[in-house]
């Protein structure tokens, strides 16, 4: 398994599959995807993630990784790429 030091390319469907293996739980479907939450301990947090085979456009791929949705960032994809692969 190769390992990944910039952001991959990737679907929405493998991002909710990365997901999910982190502990993220499907919480229902909406118009635009899957809705993903997580409880930590200052609040739940709650993400929109496309429900689609094609590549995610780098810049919804930024805003679900950024502090107001999922906040893992960057490096927190990169492990998990790492750790569950794509």
């Amino acid at each position: 398994m190769p390992k990944y030091t910039r952001l991959p390319a990737i679907s929405g469907k493998k991002l909710i599959k990365l997901l999910t293996k982190a502990g993220w739980v499907v919480h229902g479907r909406t118009k635009h995807g899957v809705a993903l939450k997580k409880p930590f301990a200052d609040r739940t947090r709650v993400t929109i993630v496309p429900d689609t085979k094609a590549i995610l456009p780098d810049g919804t791929l930024s805003q679900i990784l950024g502090h107001k949705q999922t906040g893992i960032g960057k490096a927190g994809l990169l492990e998990l790429v790492n750790k569950f692969g794509i």
